[in-house]
């Protein structure tokens, strides 16, 4: 039972568990016009994620989430539901991108796929794996495109906490 993730219920994944292709998808989240506003206040306070009317006049045309918090929401998807990761999600770097804005109402979910595995030369414990990783809302429109180098544990690790 301890090699269960605590969210998903999932095994956790090791290196050795993760191929090229692997696919995962994550439960949803349903973004509401309180929650835009209160992550703006609070970290990105710009007209068109604060007041609907002042948005409309935007390039947005209306109320937009930020794109961190489109990252915010994403990431908790991946780690309640989405990656499984022994010792959790521990990035390493990456690449953002935000086709589409994030609106109320919106319902999202994260489809991931592994795209590169690499064991580590000089860490036996450890490896890299490189995972392509959309959010999407409930019309299939793709709203954050994310490209992440995240650290994947050997089964055969030492002291990473699990």
């Amino acid at each position: 039972m301890e090699n269960l993730d605590q969210h998903t219920k999932a095994p956790r994944l090791y290196l050795e568990d993760i191929v090229v292709g692997q696919q995962f998808t994550s439960g949803e989240f349903q973004v509401t016009t309180e929650d835009i506003k209160r992550f703006a206040q609070q970290f990105d306070p710009q007209p068109f994620h604060l007041d609907e009317i002042a948005a409309q006049k935007t390039f947005f045309g209306g109320l937009a989430a930020s794109g961190w918090h489109t990252a915010s929401i994403t990431m908790r998807l991946l780690v309640e539901s989405g990656m499984p990761l022994a010792g959790g999600i521990i990035g390493a770097g990456g690449e953002i991108t935000w086709p589409k804005p994030t609106r109320p109402g919106d319902v999202l979910h994260v489809a991931s796929e592994v795209i590169a595995v690499t064991p580590s030369r000089s860490r036996p414990d450890r490896g890299m794996i490189q995972v392509r990783s959309e959010t999407i809302n409930q019309s299939g429109e793709v709203v954050q495109v994310l490209l992440a180098k995240l650290m994947a544990w050997s089964k055969n690790q030492v002291n990473a906490a699990t």
